[in-house]
C-alpha cells in the first residue's frame, strides 16, 4: 500500500476512534496532542486553566510545524499593531507574508486580526475557518475542518470561553456562548447557549453536564 494510503487510514481511525462523540474520546486526544508535557499531561482537565493562557501550547516544536508556525505570525503581527515606526511596519510585512504562508500550507483561514487569547491548540489545521470578529478564549483545542462564523442572516458571532475543546467537523454558529472546560463533539452544530463544564454533541447539538 502507498504511504499516501496509510496516512490517509491513520487519519481515519483516529477520527473515528479517538474523536467519536464521548467524552473520553475527546479527553484523550486533548492529553495526546499536548505532547505529554504542559498542564495537559497526567492530569485532570479541570487543572487546565480558562483564564490563564498557556504560551508554551503554541511554541513550535520543530521546523517543519505548519499549526504553531501560523499562530506565532498572528502573534507577531498583532505584537506591531500599535506601534507606527518605519522598521515596525517592515516587521508587520514579514508577519503578513508568514501568515499567507502557512495559511496556503495548513489551509486554514485564521485571520491576522482575530479575536484568540493565548494557548490555541490546533494539531490538524486543515479547513478551519474563524470569523474574524469571534471571540476565543485561553487554552483552546481546535480540530479539523472546523468553523466558528456567522449564521445566515448575520445576527452576532460566537463567544468561546476558555479550555473548550472542539472536536473534528463542528459548527458553533451566531451569536452564542460557549462555557469555559466545555467539550464540542465532531461534527456538532451548535447554534445555542452551552453552559460551562458540558458536552455538546449532534445536529443541532445537545448539551448534557460534562462528568468529571
Amino acid at each position: 500500500m502507498a504511504a499516501g494510503n496509510y496516512w490517509c487510514l491513520l487519519e481515519f481511525y483516529k477520527v473515528k476512534i479517538v474523536f467519536g462523540l464521548s467524552e473520553r474520546g475527546l479527553n484523550r486526544m486533548t492529553r495526546e496532542n499536548a505532547g505529554g508535557k504542559g498542564p495537559m499531561s497526567n492530569t485532570d482537565d479541570s487543572e487546565i486553566s480558562a483564564q490563564t493562557p498557556d504560551w508554551s501550547r503554541e511554541k513550535p516544536r520543530r521546523f517543519w510545524d505548519p499549526s504553531r508556525k501560523l499562530l506565532r505570525s498572528i502573534r507577531g503581527y498583532q505584537a506591531l499593531g500599535a506601534h507606527s515606526s518605519p522598521l515596525s511596519r517592515i516587521k508587520q510585512k514579514w508577519w503578513v507574508l508568514q501568515h499567507k504562508f502557512w495559511s496556503v500550507i495548513t489551509q486554514a483561514e485564521i485571520p491576522l486580526n482575530c479575536r484568540i487569547e493565548g494557548g490555541l491548540m490546533l494539531p490538524h489545521p486543515n479547513g478551519v475557518v474563524i470569523h474574524p470578529e469571534a471571540r476565543i478564549g485561553s487554552n483552546c483545542l481546535i480540530m479539523q475542518q472546523v468553523t466558528i462564523g456567522t449564521r445566515e442572516g448575520g445576527g452576532g458571532l460566537p463567544s468561546i470561553q476558555g479550555h473548550v475543546d472542539i472536536g473534528a467537523g463542528a459548527r458553533i454558529l451566531g451569536n452564542v456562548r460557549i462555557g469555559e472546560h466545555s467539550l464540542i463533539g465532531a461534527n456538532a452544530v451548535v447554534t445555542k447557549d452551552v453552559p460551562p463544564h458540558s458536552i455538546a454533541v449532534g445536529v443541532p447539538a445537545r448539551v448534557k453536564p460534562r462528568r468529571n
